[in-house]
């Protein structure tokens, strides 16, 4: 070997190392050398859930198809006297609007991206007609007592605290908190924090349901992969209730000390003909996260359950 083959040689190991370390410091990481995904994010996106069904199988926006339909989707509207919004409140008022907060963007059309159509897949049949029936129940007994008020609104559970995890109307930031051996994920709105051991160890046994199931992470090189069962089959969300022996997988990519990209998939064949994947970005924000205090002054319930009461003075 002559002694410019091993210069050469020398060099290219140095710039491999160089740009090796490059990369080792484009991500904040802990102590142990793994991504550290500590602090505030944001969850707020304008990509919807699934996507609307006018836009087939188109999977992404153009750069200026996106921003004609972010300027839609941020565009603040005066709510109208006397409509729920009004009732509600204007979330521009409060700094609540998804113009007001930090979020990350890209281009995709829904945040589900498998099937290719951008939506849930259908329910089986069994599933389909236990949620028909379950709906049916509730339209009839839902103000018989607090106890047949859904889950959220005895701020029990928020269906979008997951997994999978899912952003919201508003109220979208995130704390993390991270050591060796364990990850904690809470969301602003509910503030029940997921607590996901990262040393290994097994499930917990099958018979034991949890609101949010069991989690339990494992690192794929810099992906932190969340694999998680043992779910009740009572928590409702904007999808339909999962069954208790669905298994949901989470992968958060720390893709830049700003950025994580959070990816999903659900297999549920009790509940699902096929399983489901989707995809978005949280935004690295500030702090601190302010507490979401659900029942201080929740006299929603009260309220519910006294109108009920009243109507059914006023039948005949």
């Amino acid at each position: 070997m002559t002694s410019f083959t091993v210069r050469a040689a020398g060099l290219a190991l140095v710039l491999v190392s160089l740009h090796a370390g490059a990369q080792d410091e484009a991500i904040p990481r802990t102590g142990n050398g793994k991504p550290d995904f500590q602090g505030y994010w944001s969850m707020t996106t304008v990509t919807p859930f699934e996507r609307p069904v006018s836009l087939g199988d188109k999977a992404f926006f153009t750069p200026e198809e996106f921003a004609a339909f972010e300027a839609e989707r941020l565009e603040v509207e005066e709510t109208v006297q006397g409509t729920q919004a009004d009732v509600h409140y204007g979330f521009d008022d409060y700094g609540l609007h998804p113009s007001q907060n930090v979020r990350a963007t890209n281009l995709r059309t829904s945040i589900i991206y498998e099937p290719a159509n951008g939506r849930l897949p259908d329910m089986t049949p069994e599933a389909a007609a236990m949620r028909a029936e379950k709906q049916a129940w509730y339209a009839e007994h839902a103000t018989d007592s607090a106890k047949n008020r859904m889950l959220q609104e005895r701020c029990i559970v928020w269906p979008h605290n997951g997994p999978p995890m899912l952003p919201t109307g508003y109220n979208n930031n995130a704390k993390v908190i991270q050591t060796a051996d364990h990850l904690v994920f809470m969301q602003e709105m509910m503030q029940d924090p997921r607590i996901i051991p990262l040393d290994g160890r097994d499930p917990v046994a099958a018979s034991i349901g949890q609101w949010y199931g069991h989690s339990v992470g494992q690192w794929d090189g810099d992906t932190l992969v969340v694999t998680t069962t043992n779910f009740t089959g009572l928590t409702g969300r904007q999808i339909p209730t999962f069954s208790t022996d669905a298994v949901v997988t989470e992968r958060f990519t720390l893709e830049s000390p700003e950025t994580i990209l959070y990816q999903f998939t659900v297999e549920d064949p009790a509940t699902f003909v096929s399983h489901w994947s989707g995809e978005f970005r949280m935004q690295k924000t500030t702090g601190p996260m302010f507490e979401y205090a659900c029942h201080e002054g929740n006299y929603g319930i009260v309220d519910v359950l006294s109108a009920a009461r009243a109507a059914e003075q006023e039948t005949p």
